[in-house]
């Protein structure tokens, strides 16, 4: 009888502890609205990306012949991206988790010339990334994107400075909001993507999210690249449109960085970063 009593209320206080800690999670949740919008993101992302992908095949089912060297190249190049915003976030998220950033200023270190650092690194890091990702498809697919010449370089360059500038923008809101918004690094870049054209022509979108879609220097990007794996034509103004829209974009993406910046030194939070 006081066996059972015991494991009646041996289970009771399990639940308690059990209903605690989700209790706490919850209110983990409920405090950090980034968590709460990574958790309806991904999969909105994912089924908005794959719908235009799946409407742009359906009608266009002739463009499937040409499609392994255009997709193949359309994921290399949107890797350079995505590669580039993440190599920015993830290196000064690195300096937050170590809890280095007042180590950092206590030296002569000027906030301009930790965001150079932090370019290089990513340009390092894409680098490193992509290049040897690109060499396997080589032997693996029998395709190198190489094969673009100097349309590459043009197209590499604008797509990793766009990476920068939301890299930059990014690294300022956590640092502004805590590690709490640290999935930003990764919200920020993929809301792009279906609106940047990676796997099919602006023209597929909406009429109204074409007009979004145009004021991203990526789309300019991949509308190029089609058009020199498809068509053999190098679209000099879509390069133009590009660089000039990655002028601004750097430009913003930079000041957000030293606002935030400003705001986290005024407010002491360089040694005091956490949720």
């Amino acid at each position: 009888m006081s066996s059972d009593l015991y494991r009646a209320q041996g289970a009771g206080a399990s639940l308690r502890r059990i209903g605690a800690l989700l209790i706490r999670h919850l209110y983990l949740l409920r405090g950090s609205w980034p968590r709460v919008l990574e958790l309806m993101y991904w999969p909105t992302v994912q089924m908005v990306l794959w719908g235009f992908i799946t409407l742009f095949l359906v009608n266009h089912s002739s463009w499937l012949a040409q499609a392994s060297g255009v997709l193949l190249t359309g994921v290399l190049l949107w890797d350079v991206l995505f590669r580039g915003q993440l190599g920015v976030s993830l290196v000064f998220m690195e300096e937050m988790w170590s809890r280095n950033l007042g180590h950092l200023f206590v030296s002569p270190l000027r906030t301009t010339e930790l965001a150079a650092a932090l370019l290089s690194m990513s340009l390092v890091r894409t680098l490193i990334g992509v290049g040897g990702a690109a060499l396997v498809a080589i032997p693996l697919f029998h395709f190198s994107v190489f094969d673009m010449g100097l349309p590459l370089l043009a197209f590499f360059a604008n797509l990793i400075v766009m990476g920068w500038a939301i890299g930059l923008a990014v690294s300022g809101i956590v640092l502004r909001y805590g590690l709490g918004a640290e999935s930003m690094a990764w919200i920020a870049i993929f809301a792009v993507q279906p609106v940047s054209g990676v796997y099919y022509p602006i023209a597929i979108l909406p009429e109204w999210l074409q007009w979004v879609a145009w004021a991203l220097p990526s789309s300019h990007v991949f509308e190029g690249m089609r058009a020199v794996l498809i068509d053999h034509h190098f679209r000099s103004d879509l390069l133009l449109n590009a660089a000039l829209l990655n002028l601004v974009y750097l430009a913003a993406g930079l000041a957000v960085f030293l606002a935030y910046f400003r705001i986290a030194r005024v407010r002491g939070q360089l040694l005091q970063i956490g949720e």
